[in-house]
């Protein structure tokens, strides 16, 4: 009488589960898991668990790297990283709040007010990390390379499809807002694109010039005005008052900085109302 083929030790069912599973990270660590099993170092709960967490770690990892990648996000800066010491002016609790993202499922835009150096790009860099770690999708670009995305949009025919998809992270960070003056074209490009999200999707803003300047950077007064209507509805202005740390050490070299323009004051309890396209401006 033949034998039937013998049936396969657990070990190697395990295996190939892992194999078909596209576990790789626990296949790898599979055996020594077991072995400090059968030592009695670990009891099977945790065997299991430190499997499953070792291939949870690789997978979040390669999460955590796409979306950054997705999100433009070139070089990684964190909030512990910022050293607070320097920007004695900013209140570390109210940054730690903004960590929490909750101002993200209300809506909100953050604005990061101050001049070059003070610290505005790394705080909006460290929270739209801590966004991309909480699984949060994020989109991170200079006002100048929005402008100029829009503009070419708009010249192909594609202006509304362009919108669209930079309403399509929950977190939109526009950098450097103010460095450069875009024009009034530009600054109506730029309203339909905050238009597009108000109340639908947060912000955080950047910029080295007060809100009253803002009719300088983008051309035209009435169009500045149509844009702070949304973007100072549902807000959280921070406001840095201190030197450039990257000139730290040459600091006695520089003429003294201007302080930016008094931030405008915050009505967070206005009502809701339905807006559209910015009113036309007297030359018009």
């Amino acid at each position: 009488m033949t034998s039937g083929p013998l049936p396969d030790a657990p070990i190697e069912r395990i295996r190939r589960h892992l194999v078909g599973l596209r576990m790789p990270r626990a296949l790898e660590t599979l055996d020594a898991v077991v072995g400090q099993l059968e030592r009695g170092q670990v009891s099977a709960i945790e065997a299991i668990d430190t499997l499953l967490a070792e291939e949870f770690t690789v997978r979040e990892g390669r999460r955590i790297k796409a979306a950054l990648q997705m999100a433009r996000l070139a070089t990684i800066k964190t909030i512990t990283g910022f050293d607070f010491s320097f920007q004695p002016s900013l209140d570390r609790n109210r940054i730690m709040a903004l960590a929490t993202l909750e101002f993200i499922g209300r809506h909100e835009v953050v604005h990061l007010i101050g001049q070059s150096g003070t610290g505005k790009s790394h705080l909006a860099i460290a929270l739209g990390v801590e966004a991309i770690r909480a699984g949060r999708s994020v989109y991170f670009s200079p006002l100048a390379d929005i402008i100029d995305s829009l503009a070419k949009a708009e010249r192909e025919g594609r202006l509304r499809e362009r919108i669209r998809f930079l309403c399509r992270a929950s977190l939109l960070i526009i950098d450097e807002i103010g460095y450069l003056a875009v024009g009034s074209a530009a600054g109506n490009l730029f309203f339909q694109l905050v238009n597009a999200r108000y109340e639908r999707g947060a912000m955080i803003l950047t910029s080295n010039r007060g809100f009253s300047e803002w009719g300088e950077v983008f051309g035209d007064p009435v169009v500045a005005t149509a844009l702070l209507d949304r973007l100072l509805h549902h807000a959280v202005v921070v406001q840095i008052e201190g030197s450039s740390y990257r000139m730290r050490q040459h600091a006695d070299l520089l003429p003294p900085a201007p302080r930016p323009a008094p931030a405008a004051v915050v009505n967070d309890a206005a009502p809701s109302r339905r807006r559209g396209r910015p009113p036309k401006t007297a030359g018009a």
